[in-house]
């Protein structure tokens, strides 16, 4: 008898055990307890959600392959990859799989690996330029004499992407000034290019301005104020946006339909392609993948500690009513960075270029905020007609920080100012 009682004990205790352990992967438990290593800089927010670059606990480097392409493929299109799969799939290159196979993305990015993961998540050595390029020195004389941990971090080359470096284009923007005569940021994005149309097509004619249509518990003075003030009062006549289009699922004004804080799903429903660079770059990443919202304290560069619990979504920059583009585009980025580099802003010449522009001293286009640089505006086609918007994906222009040469420097200096300046 006591030998049964003996083997229901075990099964009981094991039955916890397996479920103890077994929960935080098939529920919503506590992951950390999985983790194998520190996981690189660029994905430790979404370090808690396993599942999105293991997507089947019995795959092998096929499956985290398919992982980081779908996150990365669309990317790396973009700036037109340099070193794309192809290029290792032709038999001419075989020898070079062999020695380097840079068909997986894991050949060079293996993540829990701390001991030897070094910038922008590389875990094989500074000098694999060499693994293939060993005769670049006496192929270029102008590569004579250079070591190849230098490749990287000399400001001229990255792994993906070099088209800015090719000799056409070298050639092509030499001689320059260092500052252009005509400095130039892209002037409009969407919202504000809908408020400049509707006053242009009828300059004599007051904005007639909307009734908010919130339940009345929900309203006040300043924040009804603050609303008629905004862009989505004043293209209101475009867009047929109240408070309602934000503050419910269906847009019905009802209390069971209320929502108190919208996050990216509402603002989603009309700003598609920001809110998609949202989702991609650092401050809405784990929101992507189902977590919960990233604060500044999960953060691995200096925060401001009064910020640390503000959990990120639209409102963080955006605040809730007004949206007022100029402190998303400087006052929200300090409010939670503290680094050297975010706090020498203010006395640079962009800053000052930024409030001349801001007090209507200068032209709009030559206003350098922090957003000019880092979440910089690019042109699309959308319904056949060209738009100018914000790129909410900080991925795509920071790191490795000469990704930001043609996108964002050389609108106003030349291309050797800007390397310089990026290599320093």
């Amino acid at each position: 008898m006591s030998k049964y009682w003996s083997w229901i004990g075990w099964f009981i205790c094991t039955s916890i055990l397996v479920a103890w352990f077994t929960w935080p992967i098939i529920g919503d438990g506590d992951k950390s307890m999985y983790l194998i290593g520190e996981t690189s800089s660029g994905h430790h927010q979404i370090e808690l959600a396993c599942e999105t670059c293991h997507t089947s606990p019995f795959g092998g480097t096929e499956l985290l392959q398919e992982a980081c392409e779908g996150c990365h493929l669309k990317e790396l299109a973009s700036v037109r990859d340099s070193h794309p799969k192809r290029k290792f799939t032709d038999p001419g290159n075989i020898d070079r799989v062999e020695i380097l196979d840079a068909r997986l993305c894991v050949t060079c990015h293996r993540e829990h690996q701390e001991e030897i993961t070094s910038a922008m998540g590389l875990t094989v050595p500074e000098d694999v330029c060499f693994l293939c390029h060993e005769n670049i020195g006496e192929e270029r004389e102008t590569h004579t004499g250079l070591s190849f941990d230098t490749c990287a971090t000399s400001g001229c080359h990255n792994f993906h992407d070099n088209t800015a470096l090719y000799e056409t284009f070298l050639v092509d923007n030499a001689g320059h000034p260092d500052i252009s005569p005509e400095p130039f940021v892209a002037p409009l994005n969407a919202v504000e290019a809908a408020i400049l149309n509707l006053s242009e097509d009828a300059p004599d004619s007051p904005i007639t301005l909307p009734t908010p249509d919130a339940p009345a518990q929900y309203l006040n003075a300043e924040t009804a104020s603050e609303w008629l003030n905004s862009a989505h009062a004043q293209t209101h006549t475009q867009t047929q946006v109240n408070c309602m289009g934000c503050h419910s699922e269906n847009g019905q004004a009802s209390d069971q339909n209320w929502i108190e804080k919208p996050n990216f799903e509402q603002c989603e429903s009309c700003h598609n392609s920001q809110t998609e660079g949202f989702l991609a770059g650092k401050h809405g990443m784990r929101l992507s993948v189902g977590l919960s919202p990233m604060t500044p304290a999960m953060a691995r560069i200096p925060m401001h500690e009064s910020s640390s619990h503000l959990e990120l979504g639209c409102a963080s920059c955006h605040s809730s009513h007004d949206f007022n583009l100029q402190q998303a585009a400087i006052e929200s980025c300090q409010g939670c960075h503290n680094s050297d580099h975010v706090n020498a802003y203010t006395e640079s010449p962009h800053f000052s270029m930024a409030q001349l522009a801001f007090s209507g001293q200068a032209p709009e286009e030559t206003a350098v905020t922090c957003a000019s640089c880092h979440m910089p505006r690019e042109s699309i086609q959308r319904n056949g007609e060209l738009l100018t918007q914000v790129q909410h994906n900080q991925n795509l222009n920071l790191r490795p920080n000469d990704k930001m040469l043609r996108s964002v420097c050389m609108n106003c200096h030349s291309l050797a100012f800007s390397i310089d300046a990026l290599a320093d």
